[in-house]
């Protein structure tokens, strides 16, 4: 997958296009160009999810993943259950909304978790996954 650059008003006017969790840059992109609209993998395996795991801007995460944050000296434990992130008995629909209950400002989740999938060990970044679609 190639990358490019973009100056940063195109990079928001991108974002304000994409809105919603389930549309991609990649998706605006293609609408723009008249491209044909294409189901990738990620999208696929979205209608095959099972009910417990999450499945967010096109990376599915599988109940149990295990997620953690580190914050001003604090460590924060989050887990996938039932198609949310669960911190602290609450339910996200999204990282950024979980990372924000935490730091109480803007913040990205994608770059802000990390998480370890069922049956591994190592933990990664969960924008490692974004960047894979």
């Amino acid at each position: 997958m190639g990358t490019i650059e973009v100056d940063a008003e195109v990079y928001a006017a991108l974002k304000a296009r994409s809105g919603g969790e389930n549309v991609t840059e990649n998706d605006v992109l293609r609408e723009l160009l008249r491209l044909p609209k294409r189901e990738n993998s990620y999208a696929a395996s979205a209608k095959s999810i099972a009910p417990q795991d999450w499945f967010v801007r096109g990376v599915r995460f599988p109940a149990g993943t295990e997620f953690r944050a580190r914050y001003r000296g604090n460590i924060y434990l989050a887990t996938v259950e039932n198609g949310a992130l669960v911190l602290n008995g609450e339910r996200f629909s999204t990282p950024s909304s979980a990372a924000v209950s935490i730091t109480t400002m803007t913040t990205n989740g994608w770059m802000f978790w990390k998480c370890r999938l069922p049956g591994q060990e190592s933990w990664k970044s969960i924008n490692v996954f974004r960047n894979q679609r």
